[in-house]
């Protein structure tokens, strides 16, 4: 049997991490990976978000277990130092000489610093790594002003993280404009005053000629103009240089400029050596974008294997990003370069919108675009300008939002809808024939959206006209008797102000109403105007445990569950609950959410326990509904060493506050009191965890069936901003969501993610925030105890009885003893079958 080839990849980014995804099945190769940092391959893109509160591993690109699974040998903090052509070996800064027979060099690049006196002090920083980011998180303790040398694409994203960061933050760009390689000048103008407007200061046409030790700051920018800037650390993202250096000492061809040069099947001048991502220099041009690397490691990819003979053609440079917050996209001839081409515009500085489009001569063909502050057109003007596609008889149509058309839907199935990862419309076809009907199904088939995230809006738009196109019913109506999704039945209610599911059914709907629609509205009443849901117009819409306000169990008995705020709780009413379970002999365990719950009880019985849970000093839990169950908190800097905030008292004032809240589904939170996470919060659909400045929050999280990370929406909050948050949040959510829809799942069919969230919630961007928190504050100043009220009420309690002509008990209930507690007994069709077989013994 033959030895397996030895291939090896030179650097472990996000396209050298391509193409060893693509060679991993290729059980004919032995596989080794040179990683010059001490972590495996992450997410560069998004390098931002650590900042924020994310951490490494969640930037993470290597699934658990893969190396090893593919049997790869990856050797982290390995450098490579030399290439021995000959002999067919990489040699790295510790020794080691490793043979190859394919040799991949996925380098990369490094920052550009400028050659300026002073660009070397320790209070001067770059902004490409994880280890950079570790560099700057430990500088910025002390800092208090940040200034950041580049406006351009890489430069903006570093402010973002000088803002996250707490700083006082200055951006100083050479050129007269922001992105001056993709925004014209108005479109520059535009992005500089949404900048400007999150309170960062913008310095154009700045040529920085030294950094000396300033008088207040650590450290004086001087510039050209006489000008100075005083600051305490400075950052340099003004560009990047491909890392070219371990080919050139191995005497391969390089470019005057620098970049190792490769052919269309990214083969270097060197047959048995290939290179790919920002190393590679194709026709005298570097790519700095992940997606023409990804498309460079597949073609490489597929020469190694010999599965294809693909070529590389170069790539387009169109992007879509969101740079602190603001939407900007370039496509294609931006500038209007094109010999004979016309322009055409749309400005609104009030609203911060700005688009404009470069037509052919003929009039025929869009070649260009530029979009700030919405870029909701990006996908479907891409694609016309890569297929030629013809324009609409009036331009206007294109630019004006409101007459805005949706061009991305008749795109061939050759277009390719996500760059980054290369898919197209007609794999995503395949993807929804295969069975994919949701958003959240087709990103995991085919990756598209996974990336950057910019294709997201085309990609919901194609999978509901394929869907609509193979005959399924593409709506999101609520039920058969309401042609209207939850959202906009939320709307009509708040709008029109209708109170009850008559009301609705009269405007809106058909026919009588459904098991389906009734519970919905009357979620969405009971969210709207907190009217006690056992009322006599909204008990019969409710199900079974919002209808008796306890959880039927298997048996036909119910259960208890008292509330108990943060899991605290006093000795007293610990031996109350103690007391009431035994009296009515009800099992008791405690449950994951820091209370105790209480089962067995008899539909009868639920008002008599009730009461005396009320007299007790206890109050509903809503363990039945749809609204907030717990917030699980651990003990804080009340108890625990290492405890940084007081998170039982948060906790505590948390769960008062959004109890009785309903919403689309049931909702969870918890509060740490420091990053030993001993509260879960992460997994819940609220987090909170303290830090040393305040509070961290995180959103959409669950466990379950279908387990989900919470994701950070904000960083070290004081306690009012964190609940203000945390109210737009909630209220948007339940405005938004359809039917049974957990938050993990709404926020994965959320057209945007977690960017658009932020916008929303922090930024106010759709401009809610006020109305958001002010029907929150409607729920809170309106809430009441659900078993109080019942119990004050005779013609309610009247209900809970199990038969409906005769107060007399359920005797089909039967219970066993197991560990000191009765259990159901098994049912008597089991009984029955362990008595014969034990006759027949």
């Amino acid at each position: 049997m033959s030895e397996p080839r030895r291939v090896v990849i030179v650097g472990h980014g996000m396209v050298g991490h391509r193409v060893l995804e693509l060679l991993a099945e290729h059980t004919e190769y032995a596989l080794t990976v040179l990683a010059e940092e001490p972590q495996a391959a992450y997410d560069r893109v998004h390098l931002s978000a650590l900042f924020s509160g994310s951490s490494a591993s969640e930037l993470s690109l290597v699934p658990p277990h893969f190396m090893a699974s593919w049997g790869i040998e990856l050797r982290l903090n390995e450098r490579a130092v030399a290439i021995d052509r000959q002999a067919r070996t990489v040699t790295t800064a510790s020794g080691l000489v490793v043979p190859y027979d394919v040799l991949v060099l996925a380098t990369g690049s490094y920052p550009f610093v400028p050659a300026i006196p002073g660009a070397d002090r320790k209070d001067c920083f770059v902004y490409r790594t994880i280890g950079d980011v570790e560099k700057l998180q430990a500088a910025c303790g002390k800092a208090e002003v940040g200034a950041v040398v580049g406006g351009g694409l890489l430069g903006l994203e570093a402010a973002k993280a000088v803002v996250d960061m707490g700083l006082a933050t200055h951006v100083v760009e050479f050129a007269p404009r922001l992105m001056a390689v993709q925004l014209d000048e108005l479109g520059g103008r535009l992005l500089r005053r949404r900048i400007e407007a999150l309170g960062v200061q913008v310095h154009t046409q700045k040529n920085t000629l030294a950094i000396v030790d300033g008088k207040e700051r650590a450290c004086r920018m001087e510039f050209a103009d006489d000008s100075a800037l005083e600051t305490d650390l400075v950052v340099f993202s003004a560009g990047i240089r491909p890392r070219d250096e371990l080919a050139r000492s191995a005497g391969l061809a390089v470019g005057e400029r620098g970049g190792i040069v490769i052919d269309g099947a990214c083969r270097t001048s060197d047959p048995h050596i290939y290179a790919v991502g920002e190393c590679a220099l194709w026709q005298g041009r570097i790519f700095g974008l992940v997606a023409p690397g990804y498309e460079m490691a597949k073609v490489a990819a597929e020469h190694i294997a010999g599965t294809g003979q693909a070529v590389f053609a170069g790539a387009d440079m169109s992007t879509k990003l969101k740079l602190m917050g603001v939407d900007v996209a370039s496509i294609g001839d931006a500038h209007g370069n094109t010999p004979g081409c016309v322009s055409a515009l749309f400005c609104d500085e009030a609203q911060g919108l700005y688009r404009k489009i470069v037509v052919a001569a003929d009039g025929r063909a869009l070649l260009g675009a530029v979009l700030v502050g919405d870029t909701e057109p990006y996908g479907s003007w891409l694609q016309m300008v890569r297929q030629g596609s013809p324009l609409p008889e009036r331009l206007e149509s294109l630019l004006v939002p409101a007459l805005a058309q949706d061009a991305g839907m008749a795109l061939g199935d050759e277009a390719q809808v996500c760059s980054c990862n290369n898919v197209s419309k007609g794999a995503l076809k395949a993807a929804i024939g295969a069975g994919c009907t949701t958003l959240a199904a087709l990103k995991a088939a085919t990756r598209a959206a996974t990336s950057c995230g910019g294709c997201a809006p085309l990609v919901s738009r194609i999978l509901n006209e394929e869907l609509a196109a193979r005959g399924a019913v593409v709506n999101n109506h609520l039920c058969a008797h309401f042609p209207l999704s939850r959202q906009e039945l939320y709307h009509l209610v708040r709008i029109e102000r209708l109170a009850t599911f008559w009301q609705v059914l009269e405007r809106h709907g058909v026919g009588m109403g459904c098991d389906v629609c009734k519970p919905a509205i009357a979620s969405i009443l009971a969210s709207c105007w907190n009217a006690f849901i056992l009322q006599r117009e909204h008990a019969p819409l409710q199900d079974s445990n919002d209808y008796y306000l306890a959880n039927i169990q298997r048996d036909g008995s119910y259960s208890v569950v008292p509330r108990i705020p943060g899991g605290e709780i006093t000795p007293e009413k610990l031996i109350a609950i103690g007391t009431i379970a035994k009296r009515y002999n009800l099992y008791t365990k405690i449950t994951g959410g820091q209370r105790i719950d209480l089962l067995g009880a008899a539909v009868h019985q639920l008002p008599h326990i009730w009461k005396e849970l009320l007299e007790a000093g206890f109050e509903s839990g809503h363990a039945y509904g749809k609204a907030l169950r717990t917030v699980k908190s651990c003990v804080g800097t009340t108890w625990c060493r290492y405890g940084v905030q007081d998170s039982v008292s948060l906790a505590i004032e948390l769960e008062h506050r959004y109890k009785g809240l309903r919403s689309p589904h049931k909702l969870k939170f918890g509060v740490s009191g420091c990053t030993r996470e001993c509260a879960e919060a992460q997994g819940k659909d609220v987090g909170v965890i303290a830090t040393e400045k305040g509070w961290n929050l995180y959103v959409c999280g669950n466990g379950g069936m279908k387990p989900r990370h919470a994701e950070l929406l904000a960083a070290d909050l004081d306690k009012a901003t964190l609940i203000r948050y945390t109210d737009r949040f909630l209220m948007f959510y339940i405005r938004t969501a359809e039917r049974l829809q957990r938050t993990s799942v709404w926020r994965d069919n959320l057209e945007g993610g977690l960017d658009y969230l932020k916008q929303v919630i922090v930024h106010d961007a759709l401009g809610l925030a006020a109305e958001l928190e002010a029907q929150l504050a409607h729920v809170v100043a309106t809430y009441q105890d659900e078993w109080r009220t019942a119990i004050e009420q005779p013609e309610t309690l009247r209900r809970f009885r199990t038969f409906v002509n005769s107060p007399a008990a359920d005797d089909s209930l039967a219970y066993v003893q197991e560990r000191g507690q009765r259990i159901p007994a098994p049912r008597k069709e089991r009984l029955a079958e362990e008595n014969t077989v034990a006759v027949e013994d």
